[in-house]
């Protein structure tokens, strides 16, 4: 379980640090970073999966992502008595994010190569220039395992760091390039953890959903980004996961509803019988809404569970009826799987917190940095990012 999120100079995160539990919760109105919070996370998975460079650069590049206020903001600014203004940069160009699990901690530093002659075209294109992975939450350097600075990848033995490769490029992450279980083995098991985590952002519930018509189904232990595979979703449900906690969530938010799965020739349709209706309505037929909430069902209730769930904006379509019911069924979930939930709901988000191992952040805005409303009552844990030094 992440026990630490850590972002620094990414988008209106210019000094970040959160706590969380096993079910976190981030509210705040439009503008106040919910969705730069979404993308950070998205970035450290990017980094397991060897594209954060790539990821940033679909973002615009990096200098796109960077915080875009002063490197500094005096006291005099804070106060109101000077207005907020920059000066020559002092430090070097940064964007960091990190994470701390029960066991392990993980960094990352990304900034611009250093000028080249000729010059290269690639000049803006960001590069890492320093990955740790220690042991414990707070980074200190008799506790690195495994450290990365520039080209150079160092791990632990004997007699402390020993040299282990010499020649990463710097668009590639230590978790893509340094594979070896035996001898490095808390790559293997950070890089596992962080690609087990799956993000659902956009469910397609329209006429055209792939998820309303008819498909050949396969077995499916992760609902698909769009939530096209639905019915495979379900019935894999059905045959090898917690099928009555299926009926149970259905009936939850639809009492006497009950969600089917007809296969014919191994095209698998949904079907949902409702109270009062004679027949069963197909995909095809379902409101928008209840078929988003069949989603959410198939993503949630997966017989493989993720190390990390994030769900953005689930609410999209609900009727606010179904709210109480959605909570309840993250809450079960939670219980298994970590789980972040962004929403703009209030109702969802008083519901989830009457669920257990809740932690809520309410974001703000003040000189247009990210920062959460009453973080003096959080247990803000300690965070020391590796230097560059």
């Amino acid at each position: 379980m992440l026990t630490t999120l850590a972002i620094a100079n990414y988008r209106s995160l210019r000094d970040l640090v959160l706590p969380l539990g096993r079910l976190n919760v981030v509210t705040g109105a439009n503008g106040t970073g919910k969705s730069s919070l979404y993308r950070a996370l998205r970035l450290l998975a990017d980094a397991a999966h060897g594209d954060v460079v790539g990821s940033l650069a679909r973002e615009g590049g990096l200098a796109s992502t960077l915080w875009a206020g002063p490197e500094t903001l005096s006291r005099a600014m804070l106060s109101g008595e000077h207005p907020v203004q920059g000066g020559p940069r002092k430090g070097p160009v940064r964007l960091q994010l990190g994470f701390s699990t029960d066991e392990l901690s993980y960094a990352v530093d990304l900034g611009l190569p250093p000028p080249q002659r000729p010059p290269s075209a690639f000049q803006l294109d960001p590069e890492i220039k320093r990955e740790s992975i220690w042991a414990g939450g707070t980074f200190h350097p008799a506790g690195v395992l495994v450290d990365r600075r520039n080209h150079v990848v160092s791990v632990r033995g004997d007699h402390g760091l020993d040299v282990f490769r010499s020649d990463l490029d710097g668009f590639r992450s230590l978790f893509t390039e340094v594979a070896d279980p035996v001898r490095v083995p808390e790559v293997s098991l950070l890089r596992e953890t962080v690609r087990s985590w799956r993000f659902y952002d956009h469910f397609r519930s329209d006429a055209g959903s792939p998820a309303r018509r008819a498909q050949v189904g396969t077995r499916t232990t992760a609902l698909s980004h769009d939530g096209g595979d639905l019915a495979a979703a379900l019935q894999t449900i059905v045959e090898i996961g917690d099928v009555e906690a299926l009926h149970e969530a259905v009936s939850d938010a639809f009492p006497g509803g009950r969600v089917e799965v007809v296969a014919r020739d191994g095209w698998f349709e949904v079907e949902m019988v409702q109270h009062g209706l004679l027949r069963p309505l197909r995909a095809a037929e379902l409101s928008d809404g209840t078929l988003r909430y069949l989603m959410w069902i198939a993503a949630l209730l997966t017989p493989r569970p993720p190390a990390l769930l994030v769900l953005n904006e689930p609410e999209t379509s609900l009727h606010p009826d179904l709210l109480p019911a959605l909570a309840r069924l993250v809450g079960r979930v939670a219980s298994r799987s970590q789980v972040w939930v962004v929403t703009h709901a209030r109702a969802l988000a008083e519901a989830l917190a009457d669920q257990p191992g809740h932690v809520g952040f309410e974001l703000m805005k003040e000189f247009g940095q990210t920062e959460v409303m009453g973080a003096h009552a959080l247990e803000v844990p300690a965070w020391r990012w590796p230097s560059r030094g």
